[in-house]
């Protein structure tokens, strides 16, 4: 596990190229309000926007996930956890008025992107509204 990428793993760089190649500028890797040792991997601070890129493995992919056959208990036990901690942290965020978008490392980059970009766009001219801010 220590040598399992925690950032700028490939999935994550090629969203990250295309959001910026499309002009939207973002913060990476960066903690979020309210949770201590939580980092998304991309963050759009201004119109409060956070975006996490998910393994399969390690977030149990509907389409992907595999369990390790040997400790087979405690993997178990550990994939439930993280997908906890994920449903938390969306729960938290939402709460404070975010807009969380999680993506599989598997989806197209584009299309994710295109999802991501239709949102903060939107959130953007949102914030720029003074009635509209929350």
């Amino acid at each position: 596990m220590s040598r399992a990428r925690r950032r700028d793993t490939q999935p994550e760089m090629l969203i990250r190229r295309e959001a910026h190649r499309r002009g939207l500028r973002y913060r990476v890797d960066t903690p979020l309000p309210g949770l201590p040792r939580r980092r998304a991997d991309m963050v759009f601070s201004g119109c409060r926007v956070a975006v996490f890129v998910d393994g399969c493995f390690w977030h149990s992919c509907p389409d992907h996930t595999t369990i390790p056959r040997a400790n087979r208990e405690w993997w178990v036990h550990k994939l439930d956890v993280n997908r906890a901690r994920d449903r938390e942290t969306d729960t938290h965020l939402e709460s404070l008025g975010w807009t969380v978008l999680r993506f599989w490392e598997h989806e197209d980059p584009k299309l994710a992107v295109d999802r991501l970009e239709c949102v903060v766009r939107r959130r953007q001219d949102r914030s720029d509204d003074p009635v509209a801010r929350p």
